[in-house]
This record gives C-alpha cells, structure tokens and sequence, in this order.
C-alpha cells in the first residue's frame, strides 16, 4: 500500500472566512470598466491567474450582458486581448 506524506499542525482557532463579492457583482467587471475609461484602442489582459480561454469566455459573457457592442474579446497565443470596435 502506497504511504501518504503529510504534516498536522496544531492550531489554536480556525480562520475567518474571506469576504464574499456581494451576489451579482463579477470579478471581471473591472477589467472591462478599466478598458472603456482607457483612451486605448487595444490592450492585452495580463496577471489575472486564470487561462485566456477562460478569461476570454468571461469577458465576452460580462460585454454580453452589458450590451458592450462596441467591445471585441479574443484570444491569441494564449494571452487575451480587448478591443474598442467603435
């Protein structure tokens, strides 16, 4: 039977729970409220921790239910980008 490697440390109290972001409210909605204020035609959206695929279908869902026509989402080597289509 294989052994499993682990540690146990004594605590004296559980921690706190994180706050949650108040129902309704994205994570990405920055991200897209960060680019329309920019004077920026095209950006690439970096540093996030998630994969550009994921992102891209985040974004795109966010532009969507904002009725950000004017907003084009796309993926290119693995990075994803923001575009003004005006």
């Amino acid at each position: 039977m294989p052994k499993v490697h682990f540690t146990v440390t004594p605590v004296e109290e559980k921690p706190k729970r994180k706050l949650y972001r108040p129902k309704g409210v994205s994570k990405y909605a920055p991200i897209i409220d960060a680019f329309l204020e920019s004077e920026h035609k095209l950006v690439k959206v970096e540093n996030t921790g998630k994969e550009a695929n994921y992102l891209s279908y985040q974004l795109k869902k966010m532009c969507k239910q904002r009725s950000l026509d004017s907003v084009t989402v796309s993926v290119r080597n693995k990075e994803a980008y923001l575009e003004k289509t005006y």
